[in-house]
């Protein structure tokens, strides 16, 4: 694939994936990971200071099915709705393979009673490669601007 293709493919990945977790399409979500993907929420603070501590880790897709299974069954939290806002992606070729992938993000919460709230801001900073015809999701960090979280990280960032 030529660099232009991969940055259009890079692009429409990001868009997609905010779009299902916008609209709640979170089992569908999970398709945008390779089975051994990681998902790593950590603050930016312990990046800085090299301290490995996260708000969330899964290692494999089979703990991001639980993670969203939970969501769905178990968990108690702010019923609200999601909006991402995200900076235009950069794409890098990346020294282990595929490429990295890194954009700003802005996320907004609104509730059911229509209060909307800023609820988290960071930058992505990932790893993905291709799969079959597909570019996938290798490893998503996400890292938050503060440690501070509002209310329960519940939904994916």
């Amino acid at each position: 694939m030529s660099a232009a293709s991969i940055a259009e493919a890079a692009a429409e990945l990001m868009d997609e994936y905010v779009e299902r977790i916008d609209s709640d399409r979170l089992e569908e979500w999970l398709d945008l990971f390779t089975e051994d993907a990681s998902y790593q929420v950590l603050p930016r603070e312990n990046l800085e200071q090299g301290l490995p501590a996260s708000l969330m880790l899964c290692t494999g897709k089979k703990m991001l099915r639980d993670r969203i299974v939970s969501l769905r069954n178990a968990n108690l939290y702010n019923p609200h709705y999601d909006r991402h806002l995200v900076s235009g992606a950069r794409v890098r070729p990346d020294p282990d393979g595929g490429w990295q992938l890194s954009a700003n993000y802005a996320v907004y919460q609104t509730t059911h009673e229509g209060q909307s709230r800023l609820f988290s801001v960071g930058a992505y900073r990932d790893q993905v490669r291709m799969e079959g015809a597909r570019l996938l999701f290798s490893k998503k960090l996400v890292i938050v601007d503060t440690f501070a979280v509002p209310s329960m990280l519940a939904t994916p960032l």
